[in-house]
């Protein structure tokens, strides 16, 4: 067992035949607040906080939608999906890209959460199966993560999971668990398995796991106030190992920049009934919330290749966090490079003077560096953005690091 140890199952739902789920709010929509209040402190008579890019505005087809390599997508702005087990409702007022909907994680004080959403794949012996009969010895999966600005408390103990079930009881030959430790999050791969024999007899049979290390976590502290409000990208790899040796890989990714690496994984031992055919999000936070607060996924990919973010128009229009600090905003800034680290910086922003939205055009700013001279930005790199503001007494923010991270379509 690893030093995490094994954390609690999400609560289960009503069983039906077939080990199906009965589960309520497929489709419910949320039109009203059902979030607790912003508990992010005033800032005080001193400099405002240091805002960030909250999401920015994609192309409305994703290229997604047309690759043979995904396996599923949803942006949940459509007719409802067919998952296999689907809790928790869809909120209108919490969206990437300012329209649409995202899937409402719904934390009450003292409880341990709302929403859930379990896709089954491929080989999956069990449930609604998608590209049923293909077989999966690895995948990605990405969402974007929004916590409710003031976020307190640190992580929910899970956020996602990619599993190899192997029999119609749920029994599970390994997983690749995304879960929070205390404000980051961390990889905590575990092996249903001896020699060729898958061992568990049942799902989240903690007993029978064996856990492959949970450690290092990330560094990027997702759960903490100073980073609620925007979307962060948060991207898995689970590569299964060859059945027989120690080869498998499992991965994270937090705004584009690798987080968490495990390699020399022994999931399967020489098992090869069954490859990777499920991928499950959550909310469950084992301790309970402190307060009533919400979090927020969006546009959920499952492929057979990496994802990345999302991709944008070649002059995207970008969105920043409220105002926060003394007085009322003066102005903003956004500069936008292509690299994760700012050193190549391919545009600048004038001096917004309100509103929360600049568009990446000559008239808005100016395209400096490999692309001085230029009217847009160009597909290939992965672009990152800064920001910073002022107030109206001349009290101005830091900057930003430099984060939601981007592509450019052709």
């Amino acid at each position: 067992m690893t030093a995490l140890g094994p954390m609690a199952r999400s609560k289960p739902c009503v069983r039906l035949a077939l080990g199906l789920c009965m589960c309520l709010c497929l489709s419910c929509i949320w039109s009203g607040s059902v979030c607790g209040q912003d508990t992010a402190p005033s800032t005080g008579p001193g400099r405002p906080e240091s805002p960030r890019i909250e999401s920015v505005v994609m192309l409305p087809t994703q290229p997604q939608e047309g690759d043979g390599a995904v396996i599923w997508y949803d942006d949940f702005d459509g007719p409802p999906k067919a998952y296999t087990e689907s809790t928790g409702g869809l909120d209108e007022k919490e969206h990437f890209g300012g329209s649409g909907k995202s899937m409402l994680c719904l934390y009450e004080k003292g409880q341990q959460g709302k929403g859930n959403r379990k896709v089954f794949f491929g080989d999956s012996p069990t449930g609604k199966v998608v590209a049923k009969g293909k077989r999966f010895d690895e995948i990605y999966w990405r969402i974007y993560v929004k916590h409710q600005a003031g976020w307190t408390g640190g992580g929910p103990a899970k956020m996602s999971r990619a599993t190899s079930i192997a029999g119609p009881d749920w029994r599970q030959a390994m997983i690749a668990h995304v879960w929070s430790v205390g404000e980051t999050l961390t990889l905590d791969p575990a092996s249903g398995v001896r020699g060729d024999k898958v061992v568990t007899t049942k799902y989240n049979d903690f007993e029978n796991l064996h856990w492959l290390g949970n450690k290092p976590a990330a560094t990027f502290r997702i759960s903490i106030a100073a980073e609620a409000g925007w979307w962060v990208c948060v991207e898995s790899r689970a590569k299964l190992n060859t059945p027989g040796k120690k080869d498998g890989v499992n991965e994270l990714w937090i705004d584009g920049r690798l987080e968490a690496r495990r390699e020399n994984l022994d999931w399967r031992g020489s098992y090869a009934d069954h490859g990777l055919n499920a991928v499950f999000l959550e909310a469950y936070w084992n301790n309970g919330s402190p307060v009533t607060q919400c979090r927020w996924y969006d546009n959920f990919v499952i492929s057979s290749k990496p994802i990345g973010p999302v991709v944008c128009p070649p002059n995207p229009e970008l969105i920043k966090t409220p105002y926060r600090g003394p007085g009322p905003q003066a102005g903003w800034e956004v500069q936008v490079a292509a690299d994760a680290d700012g050193k190549a910086v391919v545009w600048r922003s004038k001096l917004q003077a309100g509103g929360d939205r600049v568009r990446v055009d000559g008239v808005s700013g100016t395209f400096v560096g490999a692309l001085a001279g230029k009217d847009a930005l160009t597909s290939g790199p992965t672009y990152y953005c800064r920001v910073r503001q002022q107030s109206s007494a001349g009290a101005g923010s830091d900057w930003s690091g430099w984060h939601q991270a981007f592509e450019v379509g052709p």
